[in-house]
């Protein structure tokens, strides 16, 4: 354990950060902090701007807490802070940091994500669920003209969106390994953009996606807000289209409910084929397991793939990482594979998908049950009559899912964790006095426990 909390100490903990989240996350988000002071069991952790504040806040405050007290248990809470003679720097998009001066060309040029090879149309296991997505995204892969424009693939997380997308763009290199695909992020789009603003070689950003042949955009949810960057991938896919390329573009949520999305972007990404994936159900899941067991170094009996089809029904990921662990116990503890040894390794994992509540059910009930709108729950009102039920839908979420404060507080209109912690502490405490809302509270607990 390192006693003094110091920029020596804060670079070991910036070693092992790069480990856990990987060069290329850790060198966009991480690197550009810096160690302020410690104070009253408290780290102070310099961000360049308030765009990589937020989003530090929003998606890796923990595991940089985390990461913190392993090193030093004296650690409490951390607090992300922005130097005083940045707070005021304004840009065109809140700037995400400076890269390395190092960086080399062909790093800056890289505007693609490295496909992976296991994820092809051959491994993806179709049933109901996915039929739809599967058939769209296989007719996109063959054609030699495009036949619809853009194809939008959504669905929630772990269902195959990412596999599909994979499998578009290794069918299209097989068929024609001429035509150039950038596949990327939403996020790794924006930050492209952000850095052509920055060094003021947008003409160059432009000429690169606007030349592709087919233009692929994962988790297109990112950018809900993001004006400027809207406003560039409107007209970098108005480009694509009006020359018949094709783009194809997959999120959690169908154009038309995309909170914060241009009401032009909305409609055009509605233009060509909208295919949803539907949550898996037991055959499908099963289907999986079936496959996914052959190729194992271990026979596991099918009445042990039914029982995890059964027990594990959350998404694809989980589902795969329930048999690996079943796997790992065989190979590495010499364990037989058994109905009874696989509750016991799946035990955590059985828990909290005996009853697995979404958010999107907790804010539906509520909303429902107060009798108020279901875009209440992400709005910006603030009357009492839709924020105590938008509180109490926090207060749930925090209780019923396992989710973190700030994937809870993006749920609901993008509020920072800060205001999902309010929510609850201020629904359990009027839960003391408030006899009609306790009653409130153990309704709707009864509701979504019971939901199918």
């Amino acid at each position: 354990m390192h006693n003094e909390i110091d920029s020596k100490w804060w670079s070991i903990v910036c070693q092992k950060l790069h480990s856990d989240l990987g060069e290329s996350i850790a060198n966009s988000w991480i690197s550009p902090l810096s160690f302020d002071r410690f104070e009253n069991d408290v780290i102070y952790i310099v961000a360049p701007s308030m765009f990589v504040r937020d989003w530090i806040q929003n998606n890796y405050a923990e595991k940089i807490l985390y990461r913190c007290k392993k090193e030093n248990s004296s650690i409490k809470s951390i607090e992300f802070v922005i130097r005083d003679d940045e707070k005021n720097e304004k840009t065109q998009l809140n700037e995400i940091p400076k890269e390395n001066e190092h960086e080399s060309n062909d790093e800056t040029n890289d505007i693609g994500i490295p496909l992976d090879p296991k994820l092809t149309f051959d491994n993806f296991i179709v049933g109901k669920p996915n039929e739809l997505a599967y058939a769209a995204a296989l007719r996109v892969a063959e054609a030699d003209q495009v036949a619809f424009n853009p194809l939008f693939l959504y669905g929630a997380v772990g269902l195959g969106k990412t596999h599909l997308m994979n499998a578009i763009a290794w069918r299209i290199k097989s068929r024609n390994p001429k035509r150039t695909i950038a596949y990327l992020s939403a996020e790794k789009f924006m930050y492209q953009f952000v850095k052509a603003v920055r060094y003021k070689d947008t003409m160059a950003f432009k000429e690169q996606f606007r030349s592709v042949d087919v233009l692929m955009i994962d988790d297109i949810q990112f950018i809900c807000g993001k004006d400027s960057t809207q406003e560039e991938f409107f007209h970098t896919f108005n480009t694509l289209v009006d020359n018949k390329h094709q783009v194809i573009v997959s999120a959690d949520k169908s154009p038309s409910d995309l909170e914060g999305m241009e009401e032009r972007l909305k409609s055009r990404l509605g233009w060509g084929l909208v295919a949803d994936i539907h949550p898996t159900t037991y055959e499908l899941r099963l289907g999986i397991l079936q496959s996914k067991a052959a190729t194992a170094s271990v026979t596991i009996p099918n009445r042990v793939l039914e029982f995890i089809a059964h027990k594990v029904t959350s998404n694809v990921r989980e589902l795969e990482g329930a048999l690996n662990r079943i796997i790992a116990s065989a190979v590495f503890v010499g364990r037989e594979i058994t109905v009874d040894s696989a509750r016991e390794v799946l035990a955590d994992l059985l828990r909290t998908s005996e009853r697995k509540v979404t958010i999107d059910e907790i804010q539906k009930k509520v909303a429902n049950h107060y009798a108020i709108k279901l875009s209440d729950m992400t709005s910006a009102r603030r009357l009492r009559q839709v924020a105590l039920p938008r509180q109490v839908a926090m207060y749930l979420a925090k209780k019923l899912t396992t989710l973190s404060l700030p994937e809870i507080g993006k749920n609901f209109g993008g509020r920072d964790h800060t205001t999902v912690i309010h929510a609850v502490k201020k629904v359990q405490n009027e839960m003391q006095t408030n006899e009609s809302l306790a009653e409130d509270i153990r309704l709707l607990l009864q509701v979504l426990e019971k939901a199918d």
